[in-house]
């Protein structure tokens, strides 16, 4: 079968998988370039309230790969970052979900999701030096940001891989799983995800990110929802809350 991304909903949370099993699931041109629609499209599926990323098998993504720079290393850098911006932008909560390396472009996606969850053994690694290219400003900063400038400057002036619980100090994940653990703990914590109010995560998220023009708008849509109204009244009366609000649909 030829590297793809394949997606599936299950109970609200969307998974897309990352396909490449003979190269440790790196990601192709065509792979780069199918992620913004894939993603655009489940952005705008009501039924999809969180997305979580992986990669098949024991490995999450080895990063690109590399017989695609050999015409147009600039070409290739430019799909790498058009789907991570993608992904950053995804309107819902994301999560990556990894095992074994993730390393290069696969660090670039990890990197672009709002958590990171490994298990033990996972790799990572930002491996621009070993092939002399110049990392994007928009992944450095995003990088900056997890790990602060000098983790940032030792993974990419080395190029040199760190284990999980190097990650976890650092920042680049949140939590680390023993072996066997990772799917039952992403599986439970997206269920926690999908049961809170969008509003709240996705007001959240823009504040997270940076966005410093939208107070006026999370304020209006806080006014327009019934969602506070819901949480006071489930909290109080013992249940679980029903929240309404839902990120827009475009189109």
């Amino acid at each position: 079968m030829e590297p793809q991304l394949e997606h599936r909903v299950t109970d609200s949370v969307a998974t897309v998988v990352i396909r490449h099993p003979e190269k440790r699931n790196a990601m192709t041109a065509a792979m780069w370039r199918s992620l913004p629609p894939l993603l655009e499209e489940l952005a705008g599926a009501p039924e999809v309230r969180a997305l979580v990323l992986t990669g098949e098998g024991r490995t999450f993504c080895a990063g690109a790969d590399i017989s695609t720079l050999r015409g147009s290393p600039e070409e290739a850098q430019g799909l790498a970052v058009r789907a991570e911006e993608a992904l950053a932008a995804f309107p819902k909560p994301t999560l990556a979900e990894i095992r074994g390396h993730c390393v290069g472009g696969g660090s670039q996606l990890a990197a672009a999701c709002d958590l990171r969850f490994a298990e033990e053994g996972a790799l990572f690694g930002v491996t621009p030096a070993k092939l002399g290219i110049v990392y994007p400003a928009s992944s450095t900063r995003r990088l900056v940001s997890l790990v602060g400038p000098a983790t940032a400057k030792y993974l990419l002036f080395s190029g040199e891989l760190i284990d999980a619980q190097r990650a976890l100090r650092t920042g680049l994940v949140d939590e680390v799983l023993p072996e066997g653990e990772l799917g039952k703990r992403v599986a439970e914590f997206t269920r926690v995800l999908v049961s809170r109010s969008q509003l709240t995560q996705a007001a959240a998220k823009e504040f997270a990110d940076g966005r410093t023009d939208r107070d006026a708008h999370w304020a209006a849509q806080a006014r327009a929802s019934d969602d506070t109204a819901e949480g006071v009244a489930a909290f109080l009366e013992r249940r679980q809350p029903r929240f309404g609000w839902s990120v827009p649909t475009s189109g």
